[in-house]
């Protein structure tokens, strides 16, 4: 059967939604928008339109871009298409002079690694049925404070992603919320919900006190299944959610294309990423 490569559209994204539900990842259509409005998506079409595998490209900013989307339906893998879409991804953002950057799950790694990326940081993902119920003190972001955020997350991310940011805001505007220490903004979360549960990231803080006090208020305004990312720098909030009744459920490689394997932004303000697909 005859395959061909194509642009991603809106007109794919039943076929996007579909590759996700295969690969169990977490991503809803909301998601898929937000990533074909300002990114670049490359699939390949079976001759009876089917969506058989997805890459994209999401830029941010001109230093670097984030290689997302990855997939491939179970019955065509094995037949080069992932490999041949992310080259298409690599070569579109060595033409714009980006470095490309992504999250890797450990299949991926190994795969990514012969195609020149090299490891960065980890983190885990982390999984609970329903978060325990909680009121603690963290701030309802408002418009006062996305100067102080924008700030703040530019600086752990290595980028402007404003428009990422203000589009998980609107989407759990209750989710949203910022910690203030001495009258400025210390750290940030936000969330989305998914096709399979609700993920809270990116959580942005300056010190690992910050960090659990959003944690847990984010955590404590949740209901239903929550998904959470937490940097392998943060071992303590590891610690803290596997207390809480959470499960690990895999991890995560942050990749660079190229030598240095150096990633951008400063890691330690890093808590929780906004999920492999975002950064």
């Amino acid at each position: 059967m005859a395959s061909t490569e194509v642009v991603l559209g809106e007109r794919h994204l039943a076929g996007c939604l579909a590759l996700s539900k295969s690969a169990h990842w977490n991503q809803n259509e909301a998601d898929w928008r937000l990533m074909l409005g300002f990114g670049r998506g490359w699939g390949i079409v079976e001759e009876d339109g089917t969506l058989a595998a997805s890459t994209l490209a999401l830029p941010y900013g001109g230093a670097f871009a984030w290689i997302a989307m990855v997939l491939v339906l179970p019955e065509h893998r094995r037949k080069g298409f992932a490999t041949r879409l992310l080259k298409i991804a690599l070569g579109e953002n060595a033409r714009s002079g980006r470095v490309s950057v992504l999250d890797a799950t450990p299949d991926g790694r190994e795969v990514y690694r012969q195609e020149g990326f090299r490891d960065a940081w980890g983190f885990k993902r982390y999984s609970i049925p329903g978060a325990p119920r909680a009121n603690v003190g963290a701030t309802a972001l408002d418009s006062s404070h996305w100067p102080e955020v924008l700030a703040l997350d530019a600086m752990a991310f290595g980028a402007s992603r404003e428009p990422v940011l203000r589009d998980l805001a609107s989407r759990q505007p209750g989710l949203a919320r910022v910690a203030i220490r001495r009258g400025q903004v210390a750290g940030f979360v936000l969330g989305r919900e998914g096709r399979e549960a609700l993920q809270i990231g990116p959580l942005v803080a300056k010190d690992a006190e910050v960090a659990r006090e959003l944690l847990e208020t984010a955590l404590g305004g949740t209901t239903g299944p929550v998904y959470l990312d937490i940097a392998d720098h943060a071992a303590p909030l590891q610690a803290w959610v596997l207390a809480r009744g959470f499960a690990i459920q895999r991890p995560f490689t942050r990749m660079v294309h190229g030598a240095s394997g150096r990633a951008p932004g400063e890691a330690p303000l890093v808590y929780c990423p906004a999920g492999p697909e975002l950064g």
